[in-house]
């Protein structure tokens, strides 16, 4: 277990791959399916809930002051994200198939991570303050672009998302952290003192949400509609998808001339995407039984993701300390 902590797997990442496993060979059915579906609803909406209640609005304020890392950070997310989205779709969507193109289509949309690109800001000796701002500031306006984006980008894809689904974003994920922001005079000292209680309705709402997406995924034949073959050019294609997003944010943070600590942030915070944003959203925007194959580029995207970034900022973290020495 100590060699894979080294190389990035932790313990919640292993439960991820068993949730899909026991997803795909233990489904949920009937009754415990429907069952399912409730909770992980309340989960969720409990989850955005505390997002709101411990999100510091001076801290946000404070790290907008770094204008130019914020801009830059913003238009990583929700421009070139999804202009690399659309280009990726356009070379292999015909491979693809509509509904994982359209996973990568979703996957490009969604705001970027919080608790781990500020972890790995912080190990690499990033600017804290700013990712802790450009990380808040995404997911604020995720809650209502990502949605917006995805009426945008998927319509054009010959999706489109419905009213109800709109509406549904709005009661389980809006309404939800907008209270949690009101009642954060009074609640945020609570949920700031007990981290663990956040932590596991966190991590425990993805869990639900990735087995109740897989499982209905199963049901509905997922794993017999996509070829092994076009799993395989599937992660592919997110390997590509997150070479080109990490250097596109190496290369322009120093051409930009951004200080050192600035370039760490960028990078971090420009390149992530969140599946603890992402699956919500999903499960709120899209028919149960599609969820799963949606869902599977960012997944992919995500482990790869926390694999490499926890990589370079456990290098970055020992290049600092031979410096110090």
């Amino acid at each position: 277990m100590s060699y894979l902590k080294r190389i990035g797997i932790d313990t919640y990442m292993i439960l991820l791959f068993v949730m899909v496993l026991a997803g795909a060979v233990l489904p949920a059915r009937g009754v415990a399916a429907d069952v399912l579906h409730v909770i992980s609803y309340w989960a969720v909406t409990l989850l955005f809930f505390l997002y709101g209640a411990k999100l510091d609005p001076r801290a946000v304020k404070a790290g907008f002051l770094n204008w130019r890392l914020q801009g830059l950070a913003f238009v990583a997310t929700y421009v070139l994200f999804p202009a690399l989205g659309l280009l990726l779709v356009a070379i292999f969507g015909g491979v693809l198939g509509p509904e994982m193109s359209t996973g990568l289509l979703f996957l490009s949309i969604l705001p970027s991570t919080v608790q781990s690109s500020i972890a790995f800001t912080s190990i690499a000796g990033g600017n804290v303050p700013a990712a802790i701002c450009a990380a808040s500031v995404s997911n604020m306006i995720g809650v209502v672009l990502t949605p917006l984006l995805a009426t945008l980008v998927l319509h054009q894809d010959g999706g489109g998302i419905s009213t109800d689904a709109v509406i549904k974003i709005g009661e389980q994920i809006v309404v939800p952290f907008v209270l949690g922001q009101l009642l954060r005079p009074w609640v945020g000292g609570f949920v700031t003192r007990h981290k663990v209680l956040t932590m596991l309705v966190d991590r425990g709402a993805i869990l639900l949400i990735v087995y109740s997406a897989f499982s209905a995924g199963t049901v509905a034949g997922l794993w017999t509609q996509i070829p092994a073959a076009s799993l395989v050019l599937l992660l592919a294609v997110v390997w590509v998808f997150l070479a080109l997003a990490f250097g596109v944010m190496a290369v322009g943070g120093r051409k930009l001339g951004l200080p050192g600590e600035d370039r760490i942030t960028l990078l971090f915070c420009g390149s992530t995407k969140s599946l603890a944003s992402g699956l919500p959203i999903a499960s709120a925007l899209f028919p149960a039984a599609m969820v799963g194959a949606i869902v599977l580029p960012t997944m992919l995207f995500h482990l790869s993701q926390l694999l490499l970034c926890s990589l370079l900022a456990q290098r970055w973290a020992r290049h600092r300390a031979l410096v110090v020495e």
